[in-house]
């Protein structure tokens, strides 16, 4: 017997089978295949992909510094709005990467240097991005001795005083394991350092036992650098997070939003770097205005 499908059970079909040949950031993330988001995805649901601005980068720096914190050379990358001498004193928004990446990644996956721009362009007061590499190993400090977060306050934010940025209270802005990144940083120096926190689909879960692997070294280092509960350190915080709705971490996003006053919200979208393309423009324009005092 020959059996027919119908128009609607094609495209079910042929978006299922572009899921399962699709690759995406997310999957490193999450370590689990998003497969609604995916399908969503194919289907045209999780909104458009942000398009860099068209308009001109700033000056760029980089380098790279033998870092204790960490016990290895890192690399790093400050971004300045386009006519904004590099010798400008500027505050400064920390740019904390996901998993899987490093300090060009604000640049070659998100377009950070131009999204920069265009929000100086719209009226944000001019402030610089400064990216540098945190590893994999969720921005908290690891049993190995690994500790990005003391390589950011006590060897990072040094360095870029030198370059003449502002560094007495700073922001701090991140994606996925990046995201999770920045509300810690934020929870544990306070508002005494950091102005302005924004999250953009952070890697948050209840329970250790629903970690990504090798996102902490057992329940006991997750409960140490929860975020959850924290809602008296953040307070005095400005905070903005962002997540898509069809995003595996949308769920623990929106407890946490519950917890905390934080501008953002939930929005069409999936783990992937064009949903944070997306929002960069109006983080970046949230964190400008938060910093400028």
């Amino acid at each position: 017997m020959t059996r027919y499908l119908s128009r609607r059970s094609l495209l079910v079909t042929g978006a299922a089978v572009a899921v399962a040949g699709a690759s995406g950031v997310g999957l490193v993330e999450t370590g689990v295949v998003p497969g609604r988001g995916r399908l969503h995805g194919v289907l045209g649901l999780t909104g458009e992909d942000g398009v860099a601005p068209d308009v001109p980068p700033g000056a760029v720096e980089s380098g790279s510094f033998a870092s204790s914190a960490r016990g290895t050379t890192v690399g790093w990358t400050v971004m300045y709005p386009h006519g904004a001498d590099p010798d400008a004193v500027l505050p400064v928004v920390l740019m904390l990467h996901g998993r899987g990446g490093d300090h060009t990644s604000a640049i070659n996956d998100l377009n950070a240097d131009r999204y920069l721009t265009a929000a100086v362009q719209a009226g944000t007061p001019p402030f610089a991005l400064a990216a540098v590499d945190g590893g994999d190993n969720y921005w908290h400090r690891r049993a190995s001795g690994d500790d990005p977060a003391r390589m950011l306050t006590a060897e990072f934010l040094p360095l870029l005083k030198k370059l003449g940025l502002r560094t007495e209270r700073f922001g701090v802005l991140g994606w996925s394991m990046g995201g999770y990144g920045a509300l810690l940083l934020a929870a544990d120096r306070g508002a005494k350092e950091v102005a302005a926190a924004g999250a953009m689909s952070p890697a948050l879960w209840h329970k250790a036992s629903e970690a990504a692997g090798g996102a902490f070294d057992g329940a006991g280092d997750f409960q140490r650098n929860q975020v959850f509960g924290r809602a008296a350190d953040l307070e005095d915080v400005a905070l903005r997070i962002d997540c898509g709705r069809d995003d595996p971490f949308a769920d623990a996003v929106r407890d946490l939003r519950t917890e905390v006053t934080a501008a953002g919200g939930l929005q069409a979208g999936a783990h992937t770097a064009g949903y944070w393309r997306r929002m960069l423009g109006a983080q970046l324009a949230f964190l400008g205005e938060k910093i400028r005092d």
